[in-house]
């Protein structure tokens, strides 16, 4: 079978929960937030709740492994605490609960920001990977780098991700 065919066979609607990672967003100015609920929208998703919370290790700990318990959502997408500063700290979170890990969505969303943005592209640490038979994929903080890895990585792929996963 083709990843063409499986594309054809995926599900055209993903169930998404929405979790930006700053300790200086909130309802009023989450940019990045509402672009992923826009574009998740726009491509026929559902998006199963969402939620702010400060760059704390254990709140966003406790609040992906809530997440992944609950039946709502099938894809956890995170923005923000993926940068290299000290208060940085959704990628270890993240990669510490998964079973599988996608190591091609933060390689190709660092070619794709290099080719607009260069060598400053190495400072993203996106990630994604499966955890407890769910998705979870990380972007950055900014708007711009997340419309980008939306557009590029996330909606393109989204019901066929969720179709292997699956499986």
């Amino acid at each position: 079978m083709s990843h063409l065919d499986h594309k054809a066979s995926s599900p055209a609607s993903v169930s998404c929960f929405v979790l930006t990672i700053s300790d200086t967003r909130t309802d009023a100015n989450d940019t990045s937030g509402n672009a992923i609920v826009e574009l998740l929208t726009a491509a026929g998703h559902h998006v199963a709740g969402r939620r702010i919370l400060r760059d704390d290790p254990s709140a966003i700990r406790d609040a992906l492994i809530m997440q992944l318990s609950q039946p709502g959502a099938q894809v956890i997408i995170t923005t923000g605490g993926t940068g290299i500063t000290s208060r940085d700290s959704t990628y270890e979170v993240v990669v510490n609960l998964l079973d599988k890990r996608l190591d091609g969505f933060g390689e190709l969303f660092r070619v794709l920001s290099y080719q607009e943005i260069g060598a400053a592209a190495m400072m993203s640490r996106a990630c994604a990977g499966t955890a407890d038979g769910k998705l979870i994929l990380s972007l950055p903080g900014s708007e711009h780098a997340v419309r980008l890895g939306m557009t590029k990585l996330i909606i393109p792929e989204l019901g066929h991700l969720v179709r292997e996963l699956s499986r």
